[in-house]
């Protein structure tokens, strides 16, 4: 199948992300909204969240490979990059410029659905080493389990893999399963349920590089090299 072109796929990414962002930041404030009990809160945030995702990967992924997140971006490109089969460095950069403008634009129109100023930056500090250690695992697997996927050509189960794990990752981590630089940018400015003070957003990040470095080891120790599987499988990424 031929690649489409690039605006196509930078399109798909910031379309996706948004819609993405969008719901997550929603349906935390209509959740706090409807009730006061926080695990239905959280419950509901989640199942949104991960249908969503679900969705949105089974329709973008043909076209940019629903990447969604700027650190399984980076690592399709730093496992192909001498292949000549995946993203170029160029590329990266637009698919990050692309994935975080559709995070500002998804949390905005959030804010904006629910009589919110478009911008309204987080008051939630979330600024701990558990949660940078939480940020770290959900990260790590998640990385571990889109390229794994790959690795061993079972891409097609992507939908519902990832949208699973990131649905397990939220209640079975302390920090919530961010596990994305451009939505928890994102979700910096929305003072809301599910927001993050901007002031706690660089570790965050941090401990999610850092996560998805151990990822990409994980990877090669459990499933080989990128040049042990065929090119036809270098786009088809998909994550949180």
């Amino acid at each position: 199948m031929m690649t489409p072109p690039l605006s196509r796929r930078l399109a798909a990414e910031a379309v996706g992300t948004a819609v993405l962002a969008a719901v997550l930041v929603g349906s935390g404030i209509q959740a706090t909204g409807l009730s006061q009990d926080g695990g239905v809160q959280f419950l509901a945030n989640v199942l949104a969240s991960v249908l969503a995702l679900a969705v949105l990967i089974a329709l973008l992924a043909p076209v940019s490979g629903a990447h969604f997140n700027p650190l399984v971006s980076a690592a399709a490109w730093w496992t192909d990059r001498r292949s000549g089969t995946g993203l170029t460095a160029r590329e990266l950069g637009a698919y990050v410029l692309a994935q975080l403008a559709g995070a500002v634009v998804g949390a905005g129109v959030a804010n904006a659905m629910f009589e919110r100023p478009f911008v309204q930056l987080s008051g939630h500090d979330r600024s701990a080493g558990h949660l940078w250690l939480a940020e770290g695992v959900a990260t790590g697997v998640l990385i571990l389990l889109v390229f794994g996927l790959l690795r061993s050509d079972r891409a097609r189960y992507a939908p519902v893999a990832v949208a699973a794990w990131i649905g397990a990752a939220c209640w079975g981590t302390s920090s919530g399963s961010f596990a994305n630089p451009a939505l928890t940018f994102g979700r910096a400015l929305s003072d809301s349920y599910t927001g993050i003070a901007p002031g706690s957003v660089p570790a965050f990040v941090l401990a999610q590089v850092v996560g998805a470095g151990v990822g990409l080891t994980l990877v090669t120790l459990l499933f080989g090299r990128s040049s042990d599987r065929a090119p036809d499988d270098a786009r088809e990424l998909v994550a949180h």
